[in-house]
């Protein structure tokens, strides 16, 4: 009799841990991106969306578990082809750089088309997190591109990192500097001539006399060790920027079971909070370890800076262009969510909508 119980409480045990085994689903996840894990975007992915992920799902009953296949560090595809790894489902999620794509993701770019709004990285991610949801435009860029935008990615503010200071405009006369995609648009007028690349070419640029310097930021800097060829750092405060997103692939995202989507979009929205984190500690710890190791920091005068912001084109204008209406609607939109924050950018870009 009691062989016999224990019989059944074994055979019972059995079949209930193959019965969670079996209501256990795993789900292979492809997640990658052109830069290596030590890039300000990347390790937001790598450090908080895969975790919290993990974690939303095991705190929810373990229904559904993730693994994960990384594809860092540009093993898969390069900076000039994020868009298509994401949307052509070469990754299921991806890094997708929008600052690169101009020509099919315009709307993105509002940022890199009004310089000198604001340097507040954490208010910029704040924006385009609730913009690319609630803005029907922006959202639906996002899917005319096979793509689910999860979490904002953006840049701590742009200044110029060359083998010379700047301490008047005229300084620019002449030079060449990386300026990337859409970026080159602010050295219209200044005398400098702009050079298309990315962090991962500007070492090499620099340093075979390709170009003088970059338009970058300090989070991107240091890990790339920039200042090593660049050692002038001139403070110009073009301000942060929306470099793209952290998005994944549509067909696969809406193929998910759909605990499994909304713990994707509740670890976007943890991964936005960590990145701005992230990133203002990093740009601190940044420009005192380059400083460290012989950067040298300038701040473009006032006057000067003045200047610059003047003596730029409408820039915006051939953006409006080839945005029509919808352009006009995010443009609108951004500058209204800066000024309900309190700032009013050096130059009022949606001057006239």
């Amino acid at each position: 009799m009691q062989a016999t119980m224990k019989t059944t409480i074994l055979t019972a045990a059995l079949a209930l841990i193959a019965g969670s085994a079996a209501a256990q689903q795993t789900i292979t996840v492809n997640i990658g991106s052109s830069h290596p894990e030590q890039n300000i975007w990347v390790y937001a992915m790598k450090n908080t969306f895969q975790p919290e992920v993990n974690r939303i799902l095991a705190e929810n009953g373990g229904e559904y578990t993730i693994n994960w296949v990384e594809n860092y560090a540009g093993t898969l595809y390069k900076f000039t082809d994020t868009r298509e790894a994401v949307m052509d489902g070469i990754v299921d999620i991806g890094m997708v750089g929008t600052v690169w794509e101009g020509a099919n993701m315009p709307l993105q770019n509002v940022t890199y088309f009004t310089p000198f709004a604001t340097e507040d990285h954490r208010m910029i991610i704040e924006i385009f997190d609730d913009l690319s949801e609630s803005l029907p435009e922006l959202k639906q860029s996002w899917a005319d591109n096979n793509m689910v935008h999860l979490s904002s990615l953006i840049t701590d503010s742009y200044d110029i990192y060359a083998t010379f200071p700047v301490s008047s405009m005229a300084d620019l006369q002449n030079r060449k500097l990386n300026a990337p995609g859409t970026s080159a648009n602010w050295l219209q007028n200044t005398g400098a001539t702009p050079v298309d690349g990315a962090l991962t070419t500007y070492y090499t640029n620099i340093q075979t006399g390709v170009t003088e310097g970059t338009l970058s930021f300090a989070s991107g800097i240091l890990p790339t060790r920039v200042y090593e060829v660049a050692p002038e750092l001139t403070r110009v405060g073009i301000g942060s920027m929306y470099f793209g997103g952290l998005a994944a692939n549509k067909d696969f995202f809406e193929g998910l079971p759909e605990p499994v989507q909304q713990a994707m979009r509740e670890a976007g929205k943890a991964t936005s909070i960590a990145h701005g984190d992230y990133v203002a500690d990093l740009a601190a710890r940044a420009l005192d370890e380059m400083q460290k190791a012989g950067l040298t920091i300038h701040e473009l005068p006032e006057a000067e800076k003045a200047k610059w912001v003047e003596n730029l084109p409408n820039i915006i204008e051939p953006w409006l262009e080839q945005t029509g209406e919808s352009g006009a609607v995010v443009l609108k939109a951004y500058f209204d969510a800066l000024r309900e924050r309190g700032v009013e950018p050096l130059r009022a870009w949606d001057e006239g909508l």
